[in-house]
């Protein structure tokens, strides 16, 4: 994994295994996440998906999230857009890319994660 973001990040895994839009997809105020397939809490999590995609007001909503105390932990995805990078530096929210898109799958049995974004390891239990 390539690391974007540097940081460290331990607790709960929440795994989406389509791409997120943060402005529409994401309530800042809630930290709530809400896809077609997915409703759930993002906050404090190690979140992990494809990719971002939609508006660039996404980069703001990821820096709004970290400002309510609402943001992920730390964000793992298959590719980095512009929006979700911008996003996590702009927030400090740990990011990496280069998870393999089949590793997604795998990552939904697990509950747990050790992601060290110093060294683009993510560890899950």
């Amino acid at each position: 994994m390539r690391v974007l973001v540097e940081g460290e990040a331990r607790g709960e895994l929440l795994v989406c295994s389509e791409p997120i839009s943060p402005l529409g997809e994401i309530d800042p105020l809630t930290g709530e996440l809400r896809t077609r397939s997915l409703k759930a809490s993002i906050s404090g999590r190690i979140l992990v998906f494809p990719w971002g995609r939609g508006s660039t007001v996404g980069s703001y909503v990821l820096y709004a999230l970290k400002h309510y105390g609402r943001a992920p932990s730390a964000i793992v995805v298959v590719r980095a857009d512009p929006i979700i990078a911008t996003g996590c530096v702009i927030s400090d929210i740990p990011l990496a890319e280069g998870i393999e898109e089949r590793d997604i799958v795998e990552l939904k049995k697990y509950k747990h994660a050790f992601f060290n974004a110093r060294r683009g390891e993510l560890v899950a239990w």
